[in-house]
């Protein structure tokens, strides 16, 4: 199970939000692309990047930011955020992104994603950002009435490299990745599942990875993205992607 921090882009800033308000965010730095090398180098092995203004707005706005960013990096990158068509796709990939995550669109649109995914093999995951186990979309402003695993199921067999599950009631409150329903999850589908949202402390990375999989269906927590808990100094990330080399090899 790979460890995976966050850099979520706000009017080019590095940024956090309280679940997913953008009226409550924490700057944490000016320089992204700073923040990207600190991360590599305590030993990421993948970044995630968002472009918040990209997800409200429904097209990438912070893409200076991002160039930026892909600039010092040696690791793999996912983006998402304001990527909804087959262009956008095309266009970030090129760029040097090396995954895009497709969000509202997959809710929206989802033969956008089996297209994607056809032109684009594994390189195209599915966000899935849940409130009360129903879908939110537009930068989690509105919640449908579609079900988060009845999503996640629609995308199986059609080339979804992962599904990024956030339970957006934990997103930036510390208050613990909700385990139960990403593991959930993970029983049902065959597709890996990264966990995000919630994650506060070492504890958390070693309740993720006593219940990382491989399930009997063969779906798995593959990894976990974390923010706040790393810009805030209460979870050690080089101590944390340690901890899951040693215990995680089966996940």
């Amino acid at each position: 199970m790979i460890i995976i921090p966050a850099i979520d882009l706000k009017d080019g800033q590095c940024v956090r939000l309280f679940q997913g308000d953008m009226n409550q965010n924490t700057v944490y730095s000016n320089d992204p692309a700073a923040t990207a090398r600190q991360w590599q180098s305590l030993g990421a092995e993948r970044l995630h990047v968002v472009d918040l203004n990209g997800a409200f707005a429904g097209h990438s706005v912070n893409q200076e930011a991002i160039q930026a960013i892909l600039a010092v990096l040696t690791i793999p990158s996912q983006l998402g955020g304001g990527i909804r068509t087959l262009a956008d796709v095309e266009r970030w990939l090129t760029l040097g992104i090396t995954t895009v995550i497709l969000g509202t669109v997959a809710c929206r649109n989802p033969e956008l994603v089996v297209e994607a995914c056809k032109n684009f093999p594994g390189r195209v995951s599915v966000g899935i950002d849940a409130r009360d186990g129903k879908v939110a979309v537009q930068g989690w402003a509105e919640v449908t009435d579609i079900l988060a695993l009845d999503l996640a199921k629609r995308f199986e067999d059609v080339g979804v490299a992962e599904i990024i599950f956030t339970d957006i009631s934990r997103d930036g409150a510390l208050s613990g990745p909700n385990i139960g329903a990403t593991r959930a999850l993970a029983e049902a589908i065959t597709t890996p599942v990264i966990a995000s949202g919630g994650v506060s402390h070492m504890g958390d990375i070693e309740n993720l990875l006593a219940n990382c999989g491989p399930f009997a269906n063969g779906g798995r927590i593959q990894g976990v993205i974390t923010g706040k808990a790393i810009y805030d100094g209460r979870l050690d990330f080089a101590q944390a992607v340690t901890l899951s080399r040693q215990g995680g090899e089966a996940c």
